[in-house]
């Protein structure tokens, strides 16, 4: 049996065998991506929806997500693709040149660039990586939406070659991550790194009666402001999906968790309302 070193499950596996996250299989002794090329949603958002209100603000991104997650939330939004594989999801190919073509044509639409997002593309950091190279000799931009629940040593190239990342900091405790199938510090690690060279947003769903209590966002957003004050942080509103059955957020408590993390950090969202 052979390891896959991309994230902190480092799952077991033998040749053939497809990891937990259902993205990546070993082959030649190696992890390697299961969603090459392989898109299941397609679409042309605002590059705030994304979110990411601090780049480029009024432009669009050409916005591609695949299958697969290494991580395990209940209230998956995208659970129809985060928890599929090759064989149970629908999805088109594409190679590197025909997307970063396809984002070209978009240029006149207010498109700047392609987002990786929907599930979690870090699974599929090898086609990230082939279609950033074809963007920055376009001058267009690479966005990425992760969980950054990734080991640096792995990613870590990958990481310079992007232009923005919204990252999912899901809590700040060991215990929510342990429950959302991740882990705590390789987020945080994830997230620091990011800092040095890209520009960072960071979303932060909030979840009534678990990561929702002052402490805990006072404490995410002091340790946020230690990398940088300027970084910006968005508070989104839960709502039930997925084997989810808690109550929606509620929308004032909302409002004065993000005063907590003004205490903190210049720039506060609240989204998702």
């Amino acid at each position: 049996m052979n390891q896959c070193h991309l994230c902190p499950r480092h799952c077991q596996l033998e040749e053939g065998q497809i990891g937990y996250c259902n993205a990546r299989v070993m082959k030649g002794n190696v992890s390697k991506p299961l969603s090459y090329g392989k898109l299941t949603s397609l679409a042309l958002d605002p590059i705030e929806k994304k979110p990411l209100s601090m780049f480029h603000p009024g432009k669009r991104i050409l916005s591609v997500g695949s299958f697969g997650c290494n991580m395990s939330c209940y209230f998956c939004q995208n659970y129809g693709i985060s928890r599929a594989g090759t064989d149970d999801s629908r999805w088109q190919e594409f190679s590197p040149e025909e997307l970063c073509a396809l984002a070209i044509e978009l240029v006149p639409k207010g498109n700047i660039g392609i987002a990786f997002t929907y599930n979690e593309p870090m699974l599929n950091l090898e086609f990230i990586s082939d279609c950033a190279d074809i963007l920055k000799v376009k001058e267009l931009k690479t966005v990425v939406i992760t969980n950054g629940n990734f080991c640096i040593d792995a990613v870590g190239n990958v990481i310079k070659k992007v232009d923005a990342f919204n990252i999912d900091l899901k809590g700040f405790s060991d215990s929510w991550y342990r429950k959302l199938g991740g882990d705590f510090d390789t987020v945080k690690a994830f997230i620091q790194e990011a800092c040095k060279t890209v520009h960072v947003e960071i979303t932060t769903l909030v979840v009534l009666g678990q990561n929702d209590s002052t402490e805990e966002i006072d404490a995410l957003a002091r340790w946020l402001a230690g990398i940088s004050p300027d970084i910006p942080l968005h508070l989104s509103r839960y709502f039930p999906r997925y084997k989810a059955l808690d109550t929606p957020t509620d929308k004032q408590a909302l409002f004065n968790l993000a005063e907590i993390a003004r205490l903190h950090l210049k720039y506060v969202f609240v989204g998702n309302l």
